[in-house]
């Protein structure tokens, strides 16, 4: 199974203080919505899935949204898939990620490509799960633009594949 981890569209959220968590629930900018539109042709070409599962937050959920009537595919949204909260420290946030990403894989057996639109630190702590990274490892950041791609894949072989990570070529 194939899955496209995409990062939300430039939000409001992306000008608050520099220490801002994201639990902020604010909506996406004009050019955030010019982003995921731009990310939604490229996606539907190249590799349109066939389920999305999104993080309840606004930013996320309209990306995701747009997504699904772009490519005519059923979304779900999940509160797990939500950034960081604040009464979250790096261990809880990580497990939480881990769980979800079990949650989704079981929950999504019968499909070969899915998507996964979230925010910045999850999909810094699915990576990590994918990636089967210890826990306690709280050093690591896979940087995720706004609609940023990553390509993750389960493979019928003993290993996973990273086949990109951050693309952002659908903004060029």
């Amino acid at each position: 199974m194939q899955i496209l981890l995409i990062r939300h569209g430039e939000s409001e959220d992306d000008f608050l203080e520099e220490n801002y968590k994201g639990t902020t629930d604010l909506p996406l900018t004009v050019k955030g919505v010019e982003q995921v539109e731009k990310m939604c042709r490229r996606v539907s070409v190249e590799f349109p899935p066939e389920f999305i599962w999104s993080s309840t937050l606004l930013r996320a959920s309209k990306t995701a949204e747009t997504l699904s009537n772009t490519i005519k595919c059923p979304v779900t949204l999940l509160e797990d898939l939500r950034e960081m909260q604040d009464r979250e420290n790096n261990l809880d946030f990580r497990l939480r990620a881990q769980n979800v990403l079990a949650y989704i894989r079981e929950n999504s057996a019968n499909y070969k490509r899915i998507s996964i639109i979230s925010h910045g630190g999850m999909i810094t702590k699915i990576i990590e799960s994918f990636l089967q990274l210890p826990p306690a490892i709280n050093d690591v950041w896979f940087n995720s633009d706004n609609t940023g791609i990553h390509l993750l894949e389960y493979t019928d072989h003993p290993y996973k594949l990273i086949r990109f990570s951050n693309s952002t070529t659908h903004l060029e």
